[in-house]
C-alpha cells in the first residue's frame, strides 16, 4: 500500500486519538456551549465531505451514462442511508447526554454504549477515506491523491474534538483519566479498520466505486441528520451550533478544493 494511502487511512483516527487526550489536560467538565460548538462542526464537516468529496465526484464518474449519470448517487446515497438505520436498530449504543439506550436490548455497560455509538458514526467515515483511495489507486481521472489527502485531513481535524467528547464526559463521570483515554481511542479504531476494507473491496470492484462513493455520502449523511444535528440543538436554544456547522462546512469545502 502506498505511502500517501497509508497516511490518509492513519489520519482520521490520529485525530480521534488527539482529541481523546486532552482528557490529561482539561480540567473539569465540558461545556454545554462547548459541546454544541463541537458537535456542530463535525456536523458541517461530514456534509461539506458527503457533497465535495464523494457524491459531485460519484456523478462526474458515471458521466458516460448521459442524463442517467445521477443513478449511482442516487442508489449509492439510500443504500448508506438504509445501511446506517438497520445498524442503527441492531447495535447497542448510547448517545450522548442520553439516558435511553438504542439497538438491541443487552447487558452492556452505559460506557461501552457510548464507545459503539461514537464507533457506528465513524463507520461511514473510514469508508469515505477508503473508498477515495481506492479510487485514486484503481486510476480514477476524478480522483487525486491530493483529494484523498484533503478528505482525510478534514475527518481528523473534526475527530480531534469529537475524541474530546467521547473521553471528557468520562473522565467527569468519574472514570480514571487513562481509562477515559482508552475509550475514546477504541472509539476510533473503527475507521482505519472500515478504511482498509473499503479500500480491498473497492479495488476488486471498480465498475462499482462511484455507487461506494455515494453509499459512504448517505451513512455520513445518515448520521449527521439522525445524531449530530439533534444534539447540538437539543435544550436551551442557541445558534452557536449552526455557526460552527457553518465553519466546519466552509472548512471541508476549502480543504478539498484548494488541496484536491
Amino acid at each position: 500500500m502506498r505511502p500517501e494511502v497509508i497516511l490518509a487511512v492513519l489520519l482520521p483516527f490520529l485525530g480521534t486519538c488527539i482529541g481523546s487526550g486532552f482528557v490529561f489536560f482539561m480540567k473539569g467538565k465540558m461545556s454545554r456551549s462547548l459541546e454544541r460548538a463541537l458537535t456542530g462542526f463535525a456536523a458541517g464537516v461530514m456534509v461539506a465531505a458527503s457533497v465535495w468529496s464523494l457524491i459531485i465526484p460519484a456523478m462526474e464518474q458515471a458521466e458516460h451514462m448521459g442524463k442517467w449519470s445521477f443513478v449511482p448517487a442516487f442508489v449509492g446515497v439510500w443504500a448508506g442511508v438504509l445501511f446506517l438505520l438497520v445498524l442503527d436498530h441492531v447495535i447497542p449504543h448510547l448517545h450522548l447526554n442520553s439516558e435511553c439506550p438504542e439497538g438491541c436490548s443487552c447487558n452492556l455497560g452505559k460506557h461501552t454504549m457510548m464507545v459503539l455509538a461514537v464507533a457506528l458514526h465513524n463507520l461511514p467515515e473510514g469508508m469515505a477515506v477508503g473508498v477515495v483511495a481506492a479510487g485514486w489507486l484503481t486510476g480514477n481521472e476524478s480522483i487525486s491523491a491530493a483529494g484523498a489527502l484533503a478528505l482525510a485531513l478534514g475527518i481528523a481535524i473534526q475527530n480531534i474534538p469529537e475524541g474530546a467528547i467521547i473521553s471528557m464526559p468520562l473522565k467527569s463521570s468519574g472514570m480514571k483519566r487513562g481509562r477515559a483515554f482508552g475509550y475514546g481511542v477504541a472509539s476510533g479504531i473503527v475507521e482505519p479498520v472500515g478504511a482498509v476494507i473499503t479500500i480491498l473491496l473497492a479495488s476488486l470492484l471498480v465498475p462499482v466505486v462511484p455507487y461506494m462513493l455515494a453509499f459512504a455520502a448517505g451513512a455520513m449523511l445518515y448520521v449527521v441528520v439522525e445524531e449530530l444535528i439533534p444534539e447540538m440543538s437539543e435544550g436551551e436554544h442557541s445558534n452557536l451550533g449552526t455557526v460552527f456547522f457553518a465553519v466546519g462546512f466552509t472548512l471541508m469545502m476549502v480543504l478539498d478544493v484548494a488541496l484536491g
